[in-house]
C-alpha cells in the first residue's frame, strides 16, 4: 500500500491507527505497545537504575515516504510541534520526482585501545603492522557468531598519539575496524577492545589505558540523494502574481534554498541551526526505534567538523532552467543503528517502530533516518525562504497551546486559529481567548 495517505492529519487517532496498520500490514492489534502504559514498570526497572516511573513523548508516523522505490510509513517520536507535518509535506515533494535514494557503508565501528607508556612509538607502530593478520585473526576468534554472520574484525590500524617524554608517556592508539552486521555494535567493540588490550600492550611494551568504542562512525555511513522540480516548491498562487507560472515562483524558491545552503556552508553558526533542522528528523526516528540517539548526535557533529571548520551535513543546489528546473539535494553522514541487540530486546514501542517502517537491516533503517533528516532539511529552508520558519511552526504550536489552556473539540481549532493569527503565541493568550468564546456560547 501507497505511504502518500492524503489528510492523514486530519483523521482521528484510530483512524490513523487503521491506516499505519494498512500501509506497514501490522494488525491493529500491534499498535497496543504505544498504549498508556505499554512499557511495564517492572520492565522500565531493569533497562536503568532508580526508576520511579515513564515518561511519555508522542508517538506519530510520517506519510509520503518513498525510499529507493519502496513506500515506508517513518516512525517519530518528538515533542516539537510542526516536525512530523514538515518532513511528510517535504517527503510529499520528493517522492514526485522519484523519491530518496540512498547508498551505505559496510557497518563498521572502530574500537580504541590506547597504549601508554610506550618507550619507542615508531617501532611499536611497526611492530603491529608486521602482526597484523594475527593479531586481526585472535580478534576474530573471539567474535566467532559475528564473523559466521559475514562480519567480525576487518582491520587493525595504528596512529601514534604522542612521543615522550610527557605526561603519559609515549601513546599510541589502535583502532580496530569491526563489521557489526546489523547490531549496532557498541557492546560487542567494548568487549573485544577489553580482550585485545593486554596483547597490544605487551607487543607495543607499553601500558593499556582506555579500551572502548568511538562514536565517531566515519566508516559507516549513509548518504541520501532526491531531487525536487522546482515548480513542486511555489506556494499557491495569488492575485498579485499576474503571469508568473508555478515553475517561475517555484524557480526562486529553488534558489532561495540553494542559496541557504551555501550560507551554511560559508558560516559555522548557521550551519549548527541547519544541522539541527536535520537532527529534528533524525532524532525522532531513532527515538521511535530504540535507538542510542546521542551516540549519532556525537557522531554527526564530529563528522560535520571533520575538516577543522564546522559544515552542513546536508547540502542543496539548483540544476537545469526553466520547466526543467530542480533541486537537488544530498545528505552524508554516520549513522550506527542496529535492528537486533538494545533497547529492541524489552522496549515494546521500539519494536513497533521498527516494524512500521520495514527496515529489515542496519543499513536499511538508516537509510529510513537519513531520508527523515533531509526531509525536515528541505521542510524547514523551504520555510525560511518564503514565509519564514515562525509562520508554520507557531500555527501548529498555537494548537499545542489550545489544548494547554484547556480548549477541545470545536473550541480547540477556534482558539488555535485565533491565537495563530494573533501572532501573540502564549498560554495567556490561549486562555483569553478561550474564556471569550465560551462566555460568548453561554450567552447564545
Amino acid at each position: 500500500m501507497s505511504s502518500r495517505i492524503p489528510g492523514f492529519y486530519r483523521k482521528s487517532i484510530a483512524q490513523r491507527r487503521a491506516a499505519a496498520a494498512a500501509c506497514s500490514g501490522l494488525p491493529q492489534e500491534a499498535f497496543a505497545a504505544i498504549d498508556d502504559g505499554a512499557l511495564p514498570l517492572e520492565v522500565a526497572d531493569g533497562m536503568i537504575e532508580n526508576v520511579i516511573g515513564t515518561y511519555a513523548l508522542p508517538f506519530a508516523v510520517a506519510v509520503n515516504f518513498q525510499i529507493d522505490g519502496v513506500d515506508r510509513l517513518v516512525p517519530m517520536v518528538v515533542e516539537e510541534p510542526s516536525v512530523v507535518a514538515a518532513s511528510s509535506y517535504a517527503a510529499r515533494m520528493i517522492r514526485d520526482s522519484g523519491g530518496f535514494v540512498s547508498t551505505a557503508s559496510a557497518p563498521v565501528m572502530l574500537g580504541q585501545v590506547q597504549l601508554v607508556e610506550v618507550a619507542d612509538v615508531d617501532r611499536a607502530v611497526a611492530a603491529l603492522a608486521e602482526h597484523r593478520q594475527e593479531l586481526l585473526t585472535r580478534a576474530r576468534s573471539s567474535m566467532r557468531r559475528l564473523v559466521e554472520r559475514g562480519g567480525g574484525p576487518v582491520d587493525l590500524t595504528a596512529r601514534i598519539l604522542a612521543r615522550p617524554p610527557g605526561p603519559d608517556g609515549g601513546v599510541v592508539v589502535v583502532h580496530l575496524h569491526v563489521d557489526c552486521r546489523d547490531a549496532m555494535g557498541a557492546n560487542l567493540i567494548n568487549t573485544l577492545c577489553e580482550e585485545m588490550a593486554w596483547p597490544l600492550a605487551e607487543l607495543c611494551q607499553g601500558r593499556p589505558g582506555l579500551r572502548i568504542l568511538s562514536n565517531l562512525t566515519d566508516e559507516r555511513t549513509v548518504t541520501v540523494r532526491c531531487r525536487v522540480a522546482a515548480a513542486s516548491l511555489a506556494e499557491q498562487g495569488s492575485a498579485n502574481d499576474g503571469a508568473r507560472s508555478a515553475s517561475t515562483r517555484g524557480a526562486e524558491v529553488a534558489e532561495a534554498v540553494a542559496s541557504a545552503s551555501r550560507f551554511a556552508e560559508l558560516d559555522p553558526y548557521r550551519a549548527t541551526t541547519h544541522n539541527k533542522g536535520i537532527m529534528n528528523g533524525v532524532d525522532a526516528v531513532l527515538l521511535a526505534t530504540g535507538q542510542d540517539f546521542r551516540a549519532v548526535e556525537a557522531g554527526a557533529h564530529a563528522f560535520a567538523a571533520r575538516s577543522g571548520v564546522y559544515r552542513p551535513l546536508a547540502t542543496w543546489r539548483l540544476r537545469g532552467e526553466g520547466d526543467a528546473a530542480e533541486l537537488v539535494g544530498e545528505l552524508t553522514m554516520p549513522l550506527a543503528v542496529g535492528t537486533v541487540g538494545g533497547a529492541l530486546h524489552v522496549h515494546p514501542g521500539a519494536r513497533l517502530g521498527l516494524a512500521i517502517c520495514g527496515a529489515t537491516s542496519a543499513n536499511d533503517l538508516a537509510a529510513v533516518v537519513a531520508s527523515a533528516g533531509l526531509a525536515t532539511n528541505l521542510a524547514a529552508l523551504r520555510a525560511l525562504a518564503t514565509e519564514g520558519i515562525q509562520r508554520g511552526h507557531m500555527s501548529l504550536h498555537a494548537r499545542v497551546l489550545a489544548r494547554a489552556a484547556g480548549a477541545s473539540g470545536e473550541l480547540l481549532d477556534r482558539v488555535a486559529a485565533e491565537l495563530a493569527d494573533s501572532g501573540d503565541v502564549r498560554i495567556e493568550c490561549a486562555r483569553q481567548i478561550l474564556h471569550r468564546l465560551q462566555a460568548s456560547a453561554l450567552e447564545r
